[in-house]
């Protein structure tokens, strides 16, 4: 699937799902029981041990179905170019690289680094980056999303950290292509409790396209 595709599909659905767990079978059964619940984007971190036996696993179980696996806390262009050879659609980095950035762009797989400043944030933008990744998104709350689009209208801006059901709709509404979300979406993996994940993704997924509807 080519970049523009992929950057398409996120945006439609809204919503990246952050997994981070303790091993490779509660990785792979979190994102399963994110993807049941009709979320298009799965980011597997790299904070995950074993995380490429599932990004290969996964990459190649979904090839062509309209869910994304992509790669998280990707912190170097050494680890972006296992997890893209491994099958990743995109990468995502809690902060802005130009060699990640540029390797990336190497391969044509998106790139989503880490930005929480105006300057970060061009950086990014002039470096290729097409979605910066708003992170952590709880030290500033949606406000910060306007108070970017104010000198940058263009930029395409994806909140993580801090969002939540309570607040998702907010940042939809504050100008968010799309929303990453990790604990307030499988916090149900601590408890064994993963079909309460599945639940939780459909209440994100239906909040954002109210959010879109204006509802």
């Amino acid at each position: 699937m080519k970049k523009e595709q992929v950057l398409q599909k996120l945006a439609d659905c809204g919503l990246v799902a952050v997994v981070r767990a303790k091993d490779a079978d509660d990785c792979l059964r979190i994102a399963e029981a994110c993807i049941q619940g009709g979320c298009a984007g799965i980011e597997l971190t790299f904070t995950t041990p074993d995380v490429l036996d599932v990004l290969k696993r996964m990459s190649k179980a979904y090839e062509g179905s309209g869910f994304l696996i992509g790669a998280g806390t990707v912190m170097d262009p050494e680890t972006a170019r296992a997890a893209i050879l491994a099958g990743a659609q995109y990468v995502v980095s809690p902060y802005f690289n130009a060699e990640t950035q540029r390797l990336c762009n190497r391969y044509r797989v998106a790139c989503m680094p880490g930005a929480m400043s105006i300057a970060e944030v061009v950086a990014a933008m002039e470096a290729g980056a097409d979605l910066i990744k708003i992170f952590p998104g709880e030290l500033f709350g949606p406000k910060i999303l306007k108070a970017i689009h104010g000198p940058i209208p263009q930029a395409e801006l994806m909140p993580t950290g801090g969002v939540s059901l309570d607040n998702v709709e907010a940042w939809i509404q504050a100008g968010a292509v799309a929303v990453g979300a990790g604990g307030s979406l499988t916090g149900g993996a601590k408890t064994g409790h993963y079909e309460q994940i599945t639940e939780t993704a459909k209440r994100f997924v239906e909040k954002i396209q109210a959010a879109r509807a204006g509802r």
